[in-house]
């Protein structure tokens, strides 16, 4: 059933505000539901939505399709664009190849000036083209053409003497994080995309990869909690409902081993009923502390930073910074336990607030190293380091951290 808003455009707008307004309600959309707002549209619209997409949410979407219907709009969309998303499509998820589209203005190096001129001119009348691309007869590419040297350029000169020769180029299998720092210097709005050969695949717009990128890292925080990147603020209840349930009840499993722990040690906190109203300051403060060591591991791993090797550096890195922070908030919560068993004239005070102090050292030092662990472990397992890495942390450190407070103080005070 379409909603009111989708209603509104196919019934009031001219052809080309509805295409506009459908392309911008579509990329609010994850590609299921996007999938579900164009279903009634005809194959020439659905082909026109898509083209204003970035490439990589319109192949989403096409995949998302039934066959038949994928087949379909693949015939409506012209020749260049359609072979464009099916070779997109073979690409993995988050590459430059997800991303590239198709280059029109290929150039054989013997035309002159003058004819490449009177091609361009028929082929801006199309499409917005930024450079010209000059290939040999396999397609392999050779330089790049700049219009202000064409422009300048005596009418007779061949391209191959007025083309910037050996260009930059992206792979197609590139990450996109690894393009992104490839790029960063340069700046160029337009990239060629070449194939281990040399021959030229695609081409990628720098505004496109940024535009990607964004949504990426947009999305990671929600990922780190159970949200899944489809979902957007245009997502309907029951949909959201489906993608975010399934977390909350592996949370709630996660949550009752850190229950179990505590239950474990009942008989000490029915004896030292004081230690209750420790066992949240104890979890907050280590959870803290393994977020803190999680933002960075994740930042290291997005950015490229965390090399080869480099994550036993920053383990012991995280290490020592929870034993450092765990000593600093370690000696307040043992004054802080201090103080309250005094006011409650409990004879204990003293090796309570070493119990706490004691706790708080250990669970952060814990803490710090999950936050590390955590993501590495789900990359190693070819999973999204950021997926649901807040919950498995949240369960290492309400664990470690209680079942550490309520151990000591078992041991400790008698």
């Amino acid at each position: 059933m379409p909603e009111p808003s989708d209603v509104a455009i196919a019934e009031h707008a001219s052809p080309a505000e509805r295409i506009t307004r459908l392309q911008a309600a579509v990329a609010e959309r994850g590609p299921a539901d996007a999938v579900q707002l164009l279903e009634p549209e005809p194959d020439e619209v659905i082909v026109q939505v898509l083209a204003g997409l970035i490439p990589a949410a319109a192949v989403e979407i096409l995949w998302e399709l039934p066959e038949e219907r994928r087949r379909r709009i693949l015939e409506t969309a012209s020749p260049e664009r359609g072979s464009q998303w099916v070779r997109n499509q073979s690409y993995p998820e988050e590459t430059v190849g997800r991303l590239m589209e198709h280059p029109l203005a290929i150039f054989s190096p013997e035309l002159t000036a003058q004819q490449t001129i009177e091609r361009l001119r028929e082929l801006v009348q199309r499409a917005f083209i930024t450079y010209g691309f000059v290939t040999d007869a396999s397609g392999r590419l050779l330089g790049v053409l700049v219009f202000r040297e064409l422009l300048f350029a005596e009418p007779t000169r061949r391209l191959r003497d007025i083309m910037l020769a050996n260009p930059f180029a992206l792979r197609p299998e590139m990450p996109v994080m690894d393009a992104m720092r490839e790029v960063l210097r340069r700046h160029y709005p337009v990239y060629p995309v070449c194939d281990a050969d040399g021959r030229l695949v695609g081409v990628l717009r720098g505004q496109t990869l940024f535009e990607q990128q964004t949504l990426e890292l947009s999305a990671q925080p929600g990922a780190m909690v159970g949200v899944e990147k489809e979902e957007r603020l245009a997502t309907p209840w029951w949909r959201s409902l489906q993608f975010r349930h399934p977390w909350l009840q592996l949370n709630l499993v996660t949550a009752f081993a850190a229950a179990a722990v505590v239950g474990f040690f009942q008989s000490t906190i029915d004896r030292l009923v004081i230690l209750a109203v420790f066992l949240p300051v104890l979890a907050g403060q280590s959870g803290n502390t393994g977020c803190q060591a999680l933002a960075v591991a994740l930042r290291g791993m997005t950015l490229g930073d965390l090399k080869p090797g480099g994550g036993r550096v920053l383990l012991a890195k995280e290490a020592l910074l929870g034993l450092l922070n765990g000593s600093l908030v370690g000696i307040t919560a043992g004054l802080g336990m201090f103080v309250a068993a005094i006011m409650q004239a409990n004879t204990h005070a003293v090796m309570l607030s070493v119990v706490v102090f004691l706790a708080m050292v250990a669970s952060c030092m814990v803490s710090g190293i999950s936050g590390v662990i955590v993501p590495m472990t789900l990359k190693r397992f070819g999973a999204d380091p950021a997926t649901a890495s807040s919950i498995f942390l949240t369960t290492a450190t309400d664990v470690t951290s209680m079942g550490l407070f309520l151990a000591l103080a078992t041991w400790l005070v008698r």
